[in-house]
């Protein structure tokens, strides 16, 4: 049994450009601008100031213009600052997209969640697939299990005996790879769910689905765990054999080996340069 191995060489990669980027070259646009009239700073400005003065003799009244100069470098100075604050007070109130706002988030979480998700993949490729191949069902039942709930023993531990609790999860379990995934594709939306987000947390189902039915299927190969009602799988009332149970097992593998580098493919597609791309199985 074989995982598909898709190839994605071709597609193109998104990128965007960064809005820091963005406010940048305004500021340098603006600031080259008084570059470029700075030849006419040694040279005196006139304006005029125009006044209204009313004569008590006349009804008419008599209009005289005061003319002053001024340096013209300070006036251009004054000017090509308040210029500078514009472009720069437009740049901060323009909405920036959801994954400009969220880039700082996203690194943090890429951090705190992709190592857990690389490992989960590593133990999938090699552990995993050895332990399906042998019909290891203690081995598979111990590597898709989810910690104990927690007890009244772990309320007089100083960490609530989560880290005890943590160390019992499988090494592909819900609670160890598929939590991690979750909450890595949630970083890619902002106010509202993403296409992105979406596609990465269907996957995350699929994945889902299968460890259950890995899991199930192993505890009831290990007569821990009845057939539900109406079937397994599809098996009918009866009871499965072993060897129907290793078939379906094999064919979770594929489905969700399928699932997994769909997910990458999604968490890849528009990645910044500055992140390394997940690996496929």
């Amino acid at each position: 049994f074989f995982i598909q191995t898709h190839h994605y060489n071709n597609q193109p990669n998104q990128s965007t450009q960064s809005p820091i980027i963005i406010i940048i070259m305004k500021f340098a646009a603006a600031s080259s601008i008084l570059l470029s009239l700075c030849f006419l700073l040694e040279q005196p400005v006139e304006t005029y100031a125009y006044s209204t003065t009313s004569s008590k003799s006349s009804s008419n009244e008599v209009v005289t213009g005061a003319c002053s100069s001024i340096n013209r470098k300070n006036f251009l100075l004054q000017s090509s600052a308040a210029t500078v604050l514009t472009l720069n007070t437009f740049a901060i109130a323009t909405p920036l997209p959801a994954e400009a706002r969220g880039r700082a988030t996203l690194e943090q979480a890429y951090d705190r969640y992709t190592p857990r998700i690389n490992t989960g993949g590593q133990f999938y490729t090699k552990d995993l697939k050895a332990i399906i191949a042998k019909n290891d069902w203690v081995a598979l039942a111990a590597a898709t299990a989810e910690p104990p709930k927690r007890t009244k023993a772990d309320k007089a531990k100083a960490d609530g005996g989560i880290a005890e609790r943590a160390a019992q999860a499988g090494q592909f379990s819900d609670s160890r790879v598929l939590f991690a995934m979750d909450l890595y594709a949630a970083t890619f939306s902002d106010n509202t769910v993403s296409a992105k987000t979406k596609a990465m947390k269907d996957e995350v189902e699929t994945l889902r689905k299968v460890v259950q039915g890995m899991h199930s299927s192993a505890r009831i190969a290990l007569g821990e765990e009845k057939a539900v009602e109406g079937g397994l799988f599809g098996f009918g009332g009866k009871s499965p054999s072993q060897a129907e149970l290793a078939q379906k097992v094999r064919g979770l593998y594929v489905e969700g080996g399928n699932a997994f580098n769909q997910y990458v493919y999604a968490a890849n597609d528009g990645l910044p340069v500055t992140l390394e791309k997940l690996p496929y199985l």
